[in-house]
């Protein structure tokens, strides 16, 4: 079941339609400080880390030591790499085509 299936309410919409509404890195920036705690940002970038590395092939331990990120969340996050619902590899490819522009 996806997210939306759980959580269908106009809050979560209005959140995806914000989201989808930013332009640049500057008002991501903005929108995120806003919306979020440093500790919540924190801890989704850090998720995108240990995929990004999950990726790459690294192991677990060697992503909880570069990352800090707990063997719990190591876990849940390769869980959703492999039968989840394709967030992360499709954010993933817009990171690495981004990269390779550079």
């Amino acid at each position: 079941m996806s997210l939306k299936e759980r959580l269908l309410d106009v809050d979560l919409e209005q959140l995806f339609t914000a989201v989808l509404s930013l332009k640049d890195q500057e008002e991501c920036d903005a929108f995120f400080e806003d919306i979020c705690t440093v500790s919540e940002i924190k801890a989704m970038a850090q998720r995108l880390e240990v995929a990004k590395m999950l990726n790459e092939g690294e192991n677990y331990v060697t992503i909880a030591k570069a990352t800090g990120a707990s063997s719990t969340t190591v876990s849940r996050v390769n869980r959703c790499l492999h039968y989840g619902a394709g967030g992360y590899v499709r954010v993933m490819k817009v990171i690495d085509e981004g990269a390779r522009q550079k």
